[in-house]
């Protein structure tokens, strides 16, 4: 271990630091100096800063060597906890390990602290001190010990002349003024049932969600066989005719096997035919008529077949309605797998509300609820319409969350002379059972704190 610094260099260390401290002009500054330039009185490894708070276990405000200490951070956490303890016992000086503490202490810190408490409330006020936690990996020496001791009172004396000068009066005071009499007790005792009193009022619940207007039953086009789509005929919400042609996958691979399946045809016919005349006379090919004959049958089969694959290349529309995709060169040279869905047909006037309610803001929603939709092109505008289902499952969302699929049908009638355009997106309110405000205001924070109760 290095000798310690001579008298006269600790002492003029010390008063250096003390004028820095007392040059502060705020208390970020000041917190910055004392876990930072303090190692210049004696060397450590590690510094913290603790400091008292709304919470048991206080707030470490600074960390040596870092400019913002994480206060979520688990080692930030921990480290609060164990200064909050040596802060409630009164303990000061140099400090080891707890049993408890070993693990953590093992990982994260030298083996030898020095605990520096900084009376940094004002005259009179209660609350605890903070702390100022030097470690080190050699023990501290007394003369250190001293002098650290010194400096830590100058840094508390900076830190109390850097407190706001307006500080918040302690309960004896604000209840003197608060009581000026029997009659503002009376207000105050008036106001308090009055207070409880609207808690009780029963108001009913609504949630906020995104919503899209989609079609109620729309038709799927789906690709009739395996493929590659050639061309799109029509454009996106494009109105379309039943049996009109929507789309054609390429039919180069289904020509060719078509003209092989041609030819296959006409040599069996040939065999067929010989087989048949060499038959009169010859038993041998009698024998094997039948053979020939269900060559012939394949062949015609085949043709068939790819006949009519030929024509189902050919999407047509089954019914009238909008035709329902995205960008045609999306799928333009995209090979798709029997029975995938290239777009859908609607009906433009038979639409429904799809909303996707968050799972933290769901409520019990009664059969045939109440829903207004605010568009985002007419948020003025709200659109009734009536809940048809919900889902009994969540489901992942494309955002990513956790939601339930709600459906509802738009009302008839009113100012709604024309349904909404399939596709637009807004904002759905959903009204659920009515209950107290207490228990509307507190729905989520009981949520909250329930979970992490765990009750």
């Amino acid at each position: 271990m290095k000798d310690p610094a001579s008298k006269e260099n600790l002492l003029a260390t010390l008063l250096q630091l003390e004028k820095r401290a007392r040059a502060c002009t705020s208390a970020q500054e000041l917190t910055f100096l004392m876990v930072n330039d303090t190692h210049a009185l004696a060397p450590y490894r590690q510094a913290a800063l603790w400091t008292p708070g709304a919470g048991g276990d206080g707030a470490i405000t600074a960390l040596s060597g870092l400019a913002v200490p994480d206060a979520n951070a688990p080692y930030t956490a921990w480290l609060s906890g164990a200064l909050a303890r040596r802060a409630r016992d009164g303990e000061s000086g140099a400090f080891q390990a707890q049993p408890d503490e070993l693990k953590m202490w093992a990982e994260h810190l030298p083996a030898y602290g020095l605990l520096l408490r900084l009376p940094c409330q004002a005259a009179g006020e209660t609350a605890s001190d903070a702390l100022l936690a030097l470690w080190r990996d050699t023990p501290w020496q007394r003369s250190e010990a001293a002098a650290l001791a010194l400096l830590a009172d100058a840094y508390a004396h900076a830190w109390r002349a850097l407190a706001p000068a307006q500080r918040r009066p302690r309960a004896a005071t604000w209840w003197g003024h608060l009581r000026h009499g029997e009659r503002r007790t009376r207000w105050w005792v008036g106001l308090g049932v009055a207070v409880v009193a609207l808690m009780c009022v029963p108001v009913r619940q609504s949630v906020l969600a995104p919503a899209e207007v989609v079609a109620r039953a729309p038709m799927a086009v789906r690709a009739p066989l395996q493929g590659v789509v050639d061309h799109i005929a029509i454009t996106p919400n494009q109105p379309v005719e039943k049996g009109q042609l929507l789309a054609a996958l390429d039919v180069r691979d289904l020509e060719g096997r078509l003209e092989s399946a041609r030819q296959a045809l006409a040599v069996a016919n040939a065999e067929l035919r010989q087989n048949q005349q060499q038959a009169l006379v010859d038993e041998r090919s009698k024998a094997t008529l039948a053979v020939t004959q269900g060559k012939r049958d394949q062949a015609a089969s085949d043709l068939d077949f790819y006949t009519r694959a030929l024509t189902r290349a050919q999407l047509r529309a089954e019914r009238a309605g909008i035709a329902l995709f995205d960008d045609p060169a999306d799928w333009i040279g995209k090979p798709v797998a029997l029975g995938e869905r290239i777009m859908m047909v609607a009906d433009p006037a038979d639409v429904e509300l799809e909303i996707h309610l968050p799972v933290g803001d769901a409520v019990d929603l009664p059969e045939h609820a109440t829903v207004q939709l605010f568009l985002n092109t007419a948020p003025a505008s709200p659109l009734p319409a009536t809940l048809v289902r919900v889902g009994y499952r969540a489901a992942p969302t494309a955002e990513g969350t956790m939601a339930y699929r709600v459906r509802a049908r738009f009302d008839d009638g009113g100012a709604q002379a024309v349904q909404p355009r399939v596709g637009l997106k807004g904002t759905a309110k959903l009204y659920g059972e009515r209950t107290p405000l207490a228990g509307y205001l507190l729905r989520k924070p009981l949520a909250t704190l329930r979970v992490w109760l765990g009750i």
